[in-house]
């Protein structure tokens, strides 16, 4: 996918995204947090692509669905539609004047994920339902780091940056939301 249709997708998506739960609930707050991370990785990607940037604003949308799809997946948000996926097709090749700062951000967002990963533990106690839904969390993440690796491993790291900051997003979102517990590496999380 193209870096300017995946910020359209991301742009429509969020615009008919909405807080799934009744206003002025602890809920409520987390999902309007969630959404507003979503539109601020949107936000920062258009911003990227507008400045000739467009690994900054690959890396950024794909962060942004990473929170988007953790909120629909956790049922804090929802869209009337099918969630969007921007990993419909390959990603689009970056002019080679890009490549050096794109293999840069992508073995950097390898590591971080990676780190991130090793950084949280389940915040819920075993035997919840949350707790289930908090190892299918580290469980995306990890999906997304593998895919990752795969990219890399045959020379796509535009496909490669996608999935790390996908599943980081995904992490992200998750810690934000309460699922985790940051033991180490706080500044790779948002809180």
């Amino acid at each position: 996918m193209k870096i300017a249709e995946c910020q359209d997708l991301l742009t429509r998506t969020l615009s008919a995204t909405y807080v799934s739960a009744p206003k002025g609930t602890h809920f409520y707050r987390i999902a309007a947090q969630i959404l507003e991370m979503a539109r601020a990785y949107e936000s920062d990607g258009i911003r990227f692509f507008q400045t000739g940037d467009p690994v900054n604003a690959l890396a950024s949308y794909y962060y942004g669905f990473g929170w988007l799809h953790f909120g629909v997946s956790s049922g804090l948000l929802n869209i009337p539609c099918p969630a969007a996926c921007p990993f419909k097709g390959p990603a689009e090749v970056l002019h080679i004047r890009h490549r050096s700062k794109l293999e840069e951000k992508t073995t950097r967002y390898a590591r971080l994920l990676d780190i991130a990963r090793s950084s949280v533990k389940c915040s819920m106690d075993p035997a919840t339902t949350s707790s289930v839904f908090a190892r299918r969390m580290l469980c995306i993440a990890g999906t997304y780091a593998r895919r990752g690796e795969y990219l890399v491993n045959a020379g796509d790291p535009e496909g490669a940056l996608a999935s790390f900051s996908y599943g980081h997003g995904w992490l992200d979102a998750a810690v934000t939301a309460g699922f985790f517990c940051i033991v180490a590496e706080r500044d790779l999380f948002t809180i």
